[in-house]
């Protein structure tokens, strides 16, 4: 009598039903999660857009507020709206420091 070889069956040979269902028609529920799974991104989405409006409500409002500030510093300087001051009139110049004149050195 021939001795038979035991061949060890592995988790790859293991027989299942898994992928032989329809999909979609004989899985309601699928459809199901699907359209579940949309109206949740539907709010998700929808409360990015409020927040993302409500920060460009934000935004402009600041907007408006530099543009209100900058007219009363011009106004105060006594310069007309549309004219831009020079940074630099009324303050006086200081030469530069000479390279060897102290200050804060860096060593590697």
């Amino acid at each position: 009598m021939a001795i038979r070889k035991r061949t060890m069956r592995g988790l790859q040979e293991i027989r299942t039903h898994s992928g032989m269902v329809e999909q979609g028609v004989a899985a309601p529920y699928k459809a199901y999660m699907k359209l579940s799974c949309l109206e949740m991104e539907r709010f998700r989405r929808g409360q990015e857009r409020e927040s993302a409006r409500k920060r460009m409500e934000m935004i402009d409002a600041r907007f408006q507020e530099i543009t209100a500030e900058e007219k009363e510093i011009l106004q105060a300087l006594n310069h007309p709206e549309g004219g831009n001051p020079s940074p630099l009139k009324g303050v006086e110049s200081q030469p530069a420091p000479s390279p060897g004149a102290g200050g804060f050195k860096i060593r590697y």
